[in-house]
Parts: structure tokens; C-alpha cells; sequence
């Protein structure tokens, strides 16, 4: 049973009066694919905490991708390239989330962690 009533075009023909600019061949004329790096997939989404101080953004880097050093405010030590560590920004910022963001620091993962015992 077809999906429409609208006719079948001929095979080979380019669809008309869209202005799409594709030509023909199907959706894989583009040719393969790019290849996923899961890597990246899974640590670049930020999720969403809660704390007493406030709702945060946090976002872990992966060591791979972690190319510059940063001084963690809770130790306030280095975060040397090549060391796995998060990314968090208010997520409540007083002036707004674009403020929030480019306020964002870069934190060791021990250190966040532990941050968040201080406040129970």
C-alpha cells in the first residue's frame, strides 16, 4: 500500500518547484558517512547539578582533549594538558546563562566532587 497519494516520479529524476538543489541519487549520493568518535559524543553534553549554591552546568573533558592548562579554583593548583577534568558553569547566573557561560572555570574532578560535601 503506498505511503501517499501523490504519484511516483521516475527513477533518476530530480524533484521540481522545491529549490532544494539536490540532484539526483538518493540520500547517500553525499557519499559515506563521516566515522563517530563516541569519545567526544559522550563527554561533550553537559548535564545539569544542584547544590546549595546554586544550579551548575558541568561537563567532563576527556584527557585527549584537554590541550591547555587551567588553574582549578578549588585547589587552586594547575590542571596540566592531558588530564581529564570538568568544565562548569552557573547555570543561575545572576546577569544571565550567556554570562554564566563565559564565566566558566575549569575544575579536577576531586575537587568538584568534594566541593559539594562542604555544603552538607
Amino acid at each position: 500500500m503506498p505511503r501517499s497519494n501523490r504519484p511516483r516520479r521516475a527513477a533518476g529524476k530530480a524533484p521540481s518547484g522545491r529549490g532544494s538543489g539536490r540532484t539526483g541519487g538518493g540520500k547517500h549520493a553525499a557519499g559515506p558517512a563521516p566515522e563517530l568518535d563516541l569519545e567526544r559524543a559522550r563527554t561533550g553534553i553537559a548535564r545539569r547539578e544542584s547544590a546549595p549554591d546554586g544550579e551548575w552546568m558541568v561537563r567532563l573533558i576527556s584527557a585527549d582533549r584537554a590541550g591547555k592548562t587551567y588553574v582549578c579554583p578549588g585547589c587552586s593548583t594547575a590542571v596540566p594538558p592531558g588530564t581529564a577534568h570538568l568544565v562548569v558553569w552557573a547555570e543561575d547566573h545572576l546577569f544571565g546563562a550567556a554570562a554564566g557561560l563565559a564565566e566558566r572555570r575549569h575544575w579536577h574532578s576531586n575537587c568538584w566532587t568534594s566541593r559539594r560535601y562542604r555544603y552538607r
